[in-house]
């Protein structure tokens, strides 16, 4: 990772950050969270370099990316993040994580409700 007070911009380096090429956890992924967090409230661009990673799952993405539209406007989130080196089966994950994230901070109630009703649940 490549941080600086007087940058404007920072990599963060995925397989540095997780320590691994597979990421999974997502307790890795809100180690990425933070990282791109602080980041964000100091206006700052930043490039996730997905660079050597081999395997992304939801679970990960929903943490590190997903979780960012709770705290931060999709304006912000597309001005202030590039994702770089993903693979094709990243990005598509990534888009359904995104697209799921978006309507679900924006009204988390309603999705709630919406998944209850289809499980059958009260």
């Amino acid at each position: 990772m490549i941080y600086s007070k007087i940058m404007k911009e920072i990599t963060i380096n995925i397989v540095s950050v997780v320590g691994n090429v597979d990421c999974t956890e997502a307790s890795d992924g809100e180690k990425v969270y933070k990282l791109i967090e602080a980041a964000f409230r100091e206006d700052k661009n930043v490039i996730l370099s997905f660079l050597n990673v081999e395997l992304i799952t939801t679970a990960f993405l929903n943490t590190a990316i997903g979780q960012l539209y709770k705290e931060f406007s999709e304006e912000k989130i597309k001005e202030l993040l590039q994702v770089d080196e993903m693979t094709q089966s990243g990005l598509i994950s990534l888009k359904r994580v995104v697209d799921t994230a978006k309507v679900y901070y924006k009204d988390p109630d309603a999705m709630r409700r919406s998944i209850n009703d289809i499980l059958g649940e009260e």
